[in-house]
């Protein structure tokens, strides 16, 4: 089953148990395929489905981090229970040390040692991971491995 089809199976649950927050995040969801789906390519990849999601989940968890520097409780609170809605869509993300071990092996492929080879593995370590961890982790991992 594909994530269309599981969001479209999803929203007439929601619809029937009237769970209007939920029905907001799917709809959401759902749109943003749509919006892919009709932009030309005339279908929706896997990859660009989880892109998707990834970065609904990304905008919801940033707005729910303003809302609570700001103080505004009312606000935070919605966003942080769609992005647990959307959680449930993210792909199976790779773990720290599954991500440590691809850097380095990263690292022997392009010859670097030290901090001044930053480029030269990030580029390439950033375009095999993506979509299968968090940049801002990639990119924590990878100078600590150059470091050492």
């Amino acid at each position: 089953m594909s994530l269309t089809e599981k969001i479209n199976n999803d929203i007439k649950e929601a619809m029937k148990a009237r769970e209007q927050e939920k029905l907001n995040a799917l709809r959401d969801i759902k749109a943003k395929l749509l919006l892919e789906a009709t932009s030309g390519t005339g279908g929706v990849s896997e990859e660009a489905e989880n892109k998707i999601v990834i970065k609904l989940h990304k905008q919801r968890m940033e707005s729910y981090e303003i809302f609570k520097q700001q103080g505004r409780a009312d606000l935070a609170e919605p966003e942080l229970f769609q992005a647990k809605i959307i959680e449930a869509y993210l792909p199976k993300m790779m773990s720290e040390d599954e991500i440590r071990q691809a850097v380095r092996e990263k690292m022997a492929a392009v010859g670097a040692t030290g901090p001044a080879d930053l480029p030269k593995v990030m580029g390439p370590i950033m375009g095999q991971l993506n979509g299968k961890a968090d940049g801002k982790l990639i990119s924590e991992i990878v100078k600590q491995e150059l470091n050492k």
